[in-house]
This record gives structure tokens, sequence and C-alpha cells, in this order.
């Protein structure tokens, strides 16, 4: 059963970051049986493919973004620092993102607060369909580097992908896990985000999805 208090309602999507796309795909089908549709391409290097999350049998704009290497494109893993991917030798979750509804307004909190999230910056992607999706997200070399922090990310007039026409599968919990606990739960303050934080000596962030064999998780 989903625990949708489990669940931040500002959780925009989970990132699964990997060295080689097709692989981080494969990893997530082998796990959840469902296998991730094609997103599109980043300025950055990078493509995606995506699956949507259900809650409580209902869609609702959350999702996981599987992420690496363009595998059309000429930059090598090694040279793609997004989510870490040219230190990454598997695929693991790498961070999530969520939508406020205060965006701008959460970013300066955050940043008065000294929870560094980076600038707001513009970014895009098409779609293998050719249409142009574009966003706002806080991003840059002075974000926290915590991966339990999450960044912002603004869709303005751009349709949330988690609604799209694409796989789902059901989120039943959503949780962290954290060697400080107290200190990362006062960042979550700041960012007016409630989420399970539990302590445990590596940091971990953990989706647990109903897949067609039963509850897994994915980390």
């Amino acid at each position: 059963m989903t625990d949708t208090t489990a669940i931040p309602a500002a959780l925009d999507h989970v990132i699964y970051a990997g060295p080689d796309l097709a692989e981080a795909i494969d990893a997530v089908e082998n796990l959840t049986g469902v296998r991730a549709a094609p997103g599109g391409k980043h300025p950055t290097g990078t493509a995606n493919a995506l699956i949507a999350f259900t809650v409580g049998g209902r869609r609702l704009p959350h999702y996981l973004e599987v992420i690496g290497p363009d595998p059309e494109g000429d930059t090598p893993a090694s040279e793609i620092a997004t989510f870490g991917i040219s230190g990454r030798s598997e695929p693991a979750v790498a961070t999530f993102a969520i939508h406020p509804a205060d965006f701008e307004g959460t970013a300066e909190r955050a940043a008065a607060a000294g929870v560094s999230l980076g600038e707001i910056r513009p970014l895009s992607r098409r779609t293998p369909a050719g249409e142009l999706l574009e966003w706002r997200l806080t991003r840059g070399e002075d974000r926290d580097p915590d991966p339990a922090v999450p960044f912002l990310i603004d869709w303005g007039t751009t349709a949330q992908p988690g609604l799209a026409d694409i796989p789902t599968l059901e989120l039943l919990a959503f949780r962290i896990e954290h060697p400080d606990p107290a200190a990362l739960a006062a960042k979550y303050g700041v960012l007016g985000l409630q989420v399970e934080v539990v302590p445990a000596e590596q940091v971990a962030i953990v989706a647990t999805l109903a897949g067609p064999d039963g509850p897994v998780e994915l980390r």
C-alpha cells in the first residue's frame, strides 16, 4: 500500500544517473519490470528516458528520469559532470528535484539561510518528436555537494513530463538515508520539504516502487 504521507507533495522527479544510458535503462527495467520511454537530449551532452510515477493509483506530477551520456553525441561520460556521471562506474539514484509553489521565493529563502542551491538557470531539451521543453532550475558549482539536498525546478508553461503518455510505476514510499539526519532535516525545513530521513553510514536516496513482481527499492 502506498504511504502517501511518505511522499513529499513537492517532489518533481528522481534522477537515476549512469555512465551509459542504455545500461541505466536496462538496470531500471531489470529491477522494476518497466522500461523507460525515450525522453530527449540536453545541451549538456546527456540524454534521458522517463517513467511516470503514480501515487495511490493517481497520476501526479512525479517521475523517474534515467539519464546518461547521449549515445549519439560526441561527449564521453568522463567529461560529463552532470549528476556526477563522470565519476560513476554504474548507475544509481543521484539526487532529486522538487517544484515548490514559490520557486523564486524558495530559492531566495534558501540562499538567505545558507542552503546553497546554486544559481537559477534555464535549460531545455527536445523530445523524440521534436517538441521543445523549457524549464528553470537551480544548479552550478557552488551548489551544496550533498546529493540528498534537492534542486529546485520550475516548468513554467511547459507541461510537466510526469503527466505525459509514458510508462508508469507506483511510487510507494520515498526516504533518505543519511549520516547526519538532523542537519539534513534543518535544510529541508528551510525548503518547506517533508521527507523521511533515517540514520545511515552513507547517503542514499531510496524510492520504493511497485513493479510487476512486487515492491522493489531503487537507490
